[in-house]
């Protein structure tokens, strides 16, 4: 595995563990916050629990254009880690890319450390680094205002 082709993210939440990792684990959520800005997404399968498997894809919305990925869960403990892997469809972007997903309770939220590696030649790692950049503010939209029950 090339170490160049790898990406390494802090973030800091304001949100409690739980919901933090929920929003990893929900489809519904993963809809809403994964997909970088100009991108929709849609869930063809997910089934979170180690050896489960998951399909999505991201659709440009001004082109249309979309690309479908997936993977299996390899790993979940709860509120801690969650390792699982990626292999996107198209065979220009072949390889197996590994995510680690780290939690951890601090005193103003969680704390998540997050790799992934194994990212296919052809995909610049910058493009990555922007691409989660701004799925984590989504994620930080979504996870963080803390909404009473009506």
């Amino acid at each position: 595995m090339n170490p160049s082709h790898t990406v390494k993210l802090h973030r800091v939440f304001s949100a409690p563990i739980e919901r933090v990792f929920k929003a990893f684990i929900d489809p519904d959520a993963l809809v809403k916050w994964m997909p970088p800005h100009g991108f929709t997404a849609k869930i063809q399968h997910f089934d979170a629990q180690v050896g489960g498997r998951y399909k999505m894809s991201f659709t440009n919305f001004s082109t249309g254009s979309s690309h479908s990925f997936g993977g299996h869960y390899l790993e979940i403990i709860p509120n801690q880690l969650l390792r699982y892997t990626d292999q996107f469809d198209d065979p220009n972007l072949s390889g197996e890319i590994e995510v680690n997903i780290q939690f951890k309770t601090v005193s103003v939220g969680t704390e998540v450390h997050i790799t992934q590696s194994g990212i296919p030649d052809v995909i610049p790692v910058e493009a990555c680094y922007l691409g989660w950049q701004e799925s984590l503010q989504l994620l930080a939209l979504l996870i963080n205002p803390e909404i009473p029950d009506q």
